[in-house]
């Protein structure tokens, strides 16, 4: 029989950024600090001195978990998880609960995972002996799994490089591009999305939702969850190849994310906490707008727009409308997409090749955790 145990029977749990550190506080160098979006920044002085599992409790990546040890710091929206290290490994402890589907999360707009759900959530505990053996195996697959996103990272960052090269830092505008408000390169949109109750959801249409991307890319369109929509709903809300949608509602890391939609197979709808657009393609290509608003030069606009409330920010369709966008020819912009096309075929056989690692760490943490490992 498995022994499983609730986390308050063996972990000292406490609500994070308890020391009201914020990103006003960071420093070039220091105590690294973590959010719900992981390592944020750097702050000046430590908050705690011994490891712990970091649970990211609000915002779109619910769930998520950064281990810790040595010196660290705690920002808001995080439950902070401190084993007992004469009953529990850390790693293990950490490779059990950084699986986003284990958690039950409450609410809608926003999800959150309560403290109460934290203290009593139930993990498998069997020997100390016994979790060290397990978290090495999943230690050698989680390295094969971070190898291959380091691949990836190194490819988006060659993909900022040229993008650095080609237009150089938006911030600077060295090269003298002309600077146009996107309002003036939207023939449609802003336009915000669905919003349907959660008992609609399980079959139907695909809807892409806040989870669904990242760093400009829709992940994987055959996860997207599924709702019923009326003819007329989808006819509203579809989305096309070539439109770009924007987070509008979040927590702030994560505010102003955006992607770039690819060809769908299948009539696809989007959820309410985003906006989307369809530019004038004979201006702007979609391909290099995508990149230009993963810059920090626009970051740092929605930052300044953004409306912070007590657990989420948000942006409306007018701080969309007033992003500043540097415009270069069209020509240009069109052999920067091509030059990325490229990077991008070769991005498809890494992305291929990490979501078989990640698979193969799913399974074996699957068997792990129901101890069959």
């Amino acid at each position: 029989m498995m022994t499983t145990r609730q986390l308050h029977e063996f972990c000292r749990i406490v609500q994070g950024g308890r020391s009201g550190h914020s990103g006003n506080d960071f420093v070039p160098e220091g105590i690294p600090a973590y959010g719900a979006g992981g390592l944020n920044g750097y702050l000046p002085n430590y908050e705690f001195d011994e490891p712990a599992v970091i649970l990211s409790s609000i915002g779109a990546r619910c769930g998520k978990c950064f281990c810790v040890t040595g010196k660290w710091a705690s920002l808001a929206n995080t439950q902070l998880i401190f084993p007992d290290l004469e009953e529990a490994d850390i790693r293990f402890i950490w490779f059990q609960l950084n699986d986003e589907k284990r958690w039950y999360r409450s609410g809608t707009g926003q999800p959150f995972i309560k403290p109460s759900d934290v203290k009593a959530h139930r993990v498998f505990l069997p020997p100390l002996s016994e979790q060290r053996r397990i978290a090495q195996i999943l230690g050698k697959a989680d390295a094969l799994r971070t190898r291959r996103r380091a691949m990836l990272a190194q490819l988006d960052e060659l993909s900022r490089s040229i993008f650095l090269d080609m237009f150089g830092e938006p911030a600077m505008n060295s090269k003298g591009w002309s600077c146009h408000l996107l309002s003036e390169l939207i023939l449609v949109g802003p336009q915000n999305g669905l919003y349907r109750p959660g008992t609609d959801y399980g079959s139907g249409t695909p809807i892409l939702r806040i989870d669904g991307f990242y760093d400009g890319e829709v992940s994987n369109l055959r996860m997207l969850k599924r709702l019923r929509v009326s003819g007329a709903e989808t006819d509203l809300f579809g989305l096309v190849e070539g439109d770009i949608v924007i987070n509008r509602v979040n927590s702030r890391e994560f505010l102003g994310k955006s992607a770039l939609i690819p060809a769908l197979p299948e009539p696809t709808v989007f959820e309410s906490n985003m906006m989307r657009i369809r530019v004038d393609t004979a201006r702007i290509a979609p391909g290099y707008l995508i990149q230009y608003l993963q810059t920090s030069f626009v970051r740092s606009q929605i930052l300044r727009a953004a409306k912070d409330a007590v657990n989420q920010s948000s942006i409306n369709q007018q701080d969309v409308k007033r992003l500043e966008v540097l415009l270069p020819p069209i020509e240009l912009q069109e052999q920067f997409v091509n030059r990325i096309g490229k990077i991008g075929q070769i991005r498809a056989c890494g992305t291929l090749a990490f979501r078989e690692s990640d698979a193969l760490f799913a399974s074996l943490q699957h068997r792990a955790f129901r101890g069959e490992l």
